[in-house]
């Protein structure tokens, strides 16, 4: 259930955990990409220089997979090159962002809705997740939510998912001014207001960009690789990512919970 990458333990106790959000704890917003892809590709393909379908499709996804984990803008900020190298003249990132985000809620309005009414939140969650939360509060860490979704959404979908009380630390994201957002700002501040060392820091998540974050300060990285769709298994995609991100461990999810316990913690 465990890939161990690296099986060196730190020698110092975990004080603080850092969990990223969408495909990490949350599902609810499974599918964005199916959402934004094709969208960018409406965009491009609109230009006066527009390349084949193919080439544009193929761009697209280039760019939407590197910037994965990152906010929103940055794909939007990028969108906006693509159309500026292509003789178009591109709208505001933000603006690209508001409309995918305008489209990405009428996929995922349906849940939306079915949470506020009183629906089971293990049915849009990582399984496992509760689980994997109540552990880490066990063991005494202080936990912090940092996602690269808008921070209003975030603290909105945590609360409809039931995990705001675990977050002691924080829950964080991205805003409108990109600048006074990253996960890197986010890691710096846990590390300077908690006096912590780099390998007393524990960090989850599904994209590279959390995993490299939490890695360059010293600390220990688990790669989160659900296959969302299904809820179960194995993305090869997210793996390969995550692998690259030198996490020290890939998971499926959190359903083996006692082995990721032993895994980090020992015993």
């Amino acid at each position: 259930m465990i890939e161990i990458l690296i099986s060196e333990r730190p020698s110092v106790p975990f004080k603080a955990a850092v969990l990223d959000f969408d495909g990490t704890i949350s599902l609810i917003r499974e599918g964005w990409q199916q959402i934004m892809i094709p969208y960018f590709n409406d965009v491009l393909q609109a230009t006066p220089h527009a390349e084949s379908e193919t080439e544009i499709q193929r761009c697209v996804h280039d760019f939407v997979d590197y910037l994965t984990g990152k906010q929103t803008i940055y794909q939007c900020i990028q969108l906006a090159e693509e159309v500026t190298k292509r003789g178009g003249t591109p709208l505001e990132p933000l603006e690209y962002k508001h409309e995918y985000l305008r489209r990405l809620m009428l996929r995922i309005d349906d849940r939306l809705k079915s949470l506020r009414a009183g629906s089971d939140p293990r049915e849009h969650v990582v399984p496992g997740s509760y689980e994997l939360l109540d552990m880490l509060k066990r063991r005494g860490l202080t936990l912090y939510l940092a996602s690269g979704t808008e921070e209003y959404s975030v603290k909105d979908e945590a609360a409809l998912l039931q995990v705001t009380e675990y977050f002691d630390g924080g829950i964080y994201g991205a805003q409108d001014d990109y600048k006074k957002f990253s996960k890197a700002m986010v890691i710096q501040k846990i590390i300077t207001e908690n006096n912590l060392g780099g390998p007393e820091l524990l960090g989850f998540g599904d994209g590279y960009v959390e995993i490299e974050n939490v890695r360059q300060v010293g600390g220990v990285a688990i790669g989160v690789a659900t296959n969302e769709s299904e809820r179960k298994g194995i993305d090869e995609w997210k793996r390969n990512r995550l692998t690259k991100a030198d996490a020290n461990a890939i998971i499926p999810d959190y359903s083996n919970i006692a082995e990721l316990e032993a895994f980090l913690f020992g015993g």
